[in-house]
């Protein structure tokens, strides 16, 4: 098992994301003049995706899933969080309504990408960190359920969202436990980041294909969470408009 990344909490703290970060030209021009090794998807005897949030598993590996998927390989969808704290300062009842919102969005976006029902775990929206021991736990039950040893994607130890990096941790750490070979995915890396960044593990780094129809129902699982994409009430969107297209355009980048 690779060794911890370093947490990167703090400089995406420093670009908030009324910051529109390092633009998508930019990783697009440095991507071409020094492309990202292949990952070959025939070698994945099947797939775990935990995702930190109902979205993360969409826009971080969505056409990843829908390929294995339509090779007939297993994918299952781990969503870690319940989803409720998207918007700060929320009542309580309003963060009740955001989780039966963010799961039904959730369960369209993994019926369009062809994946069976996600596994919900539940668990508080903003304060994973205090549950990793019990989602390490977790995820080895999970793992050790397979007949076949899948591999586990989960996001990116360093990716810079305290909850992204303590599932990332929680992964990494079963992965170790269970012998699993372990994806890292990174989603805001592409916010904080620049070309070449020495934080991140570019030596490490792959590229998943992304034939054309992939990318569609990429596209299309996102658009089913439009509570995250759409102002409601006057408020501006949880996630700014700039978001998945600069996702779409990098493409789907994991750390093996």
């Amino acid at each position: 098992m690779k060794t911890l990344s370093t947490s990167n909490c703090a400089r995406f703290a420093a670009k908030p994301l009324t910051h529109s970060g390092t633009p998508a030209p930019v990783w697009l021009t440095a991507l071409n003049d020094q492309p990202v090794a292949p990952l070959d998807l025939t070698e994945c005897p099947g797939l775990v995706v935990v995702a930190p949030h109902p979205d993360d598993e969409t826009l971080g590996l969505g056409a990843t899933i829908a390929q294995l998927v339509a090779a007939d390989v297993d994918v299952q969808v781990v969503s870690v969080s319940d989803g409720g704290a998207a918007h700060p300062g929320a009542t309580p009842l309003d963060q009740k309504r955001m989780e039966a919102t963010r799961q039904h969005e959730l369960r369209r976006a993994t019926s369009i990408l062809g994946v069976s029902p996600p596994v919900s775990l539940g668990l508080p929206d903003g304060q994973l960190a205090d549950y990793e021991d019990k989602l390490t736990d977790l995820l080895v039950e999970i793992l050790d359920r397979a007949d076949v040893r899948p591999w586990c994607a989960a996001t990116w130890r360093g990716d810079g969202h305290p909850d992204h990096e303590a599932v990332g941790r929680a992964a990494a750490t079963a992965c170790a436990r269970t012998d699993t070979v372990l994806l890292e995915y990174p989603i805001w890396m592409w916010h904080w980041a620049i070309p070449h960044d020495p934080a991140v593990p570019w030596d490490r780094a792959r590229s998943s294909p992304m034939p054309d129809w992939a990318v569609v129902r990429k596209r299309r699982a996102a658009q089913c969470f439009r509570s995250q994409f759409e102002s409601s009430a006057g408020s501006p969107p949880v996630l700014p408009t700039y978001v998945l297209p600069r996702l779409m355009a990098v493409g789907e980048v994991t750390f093996r």
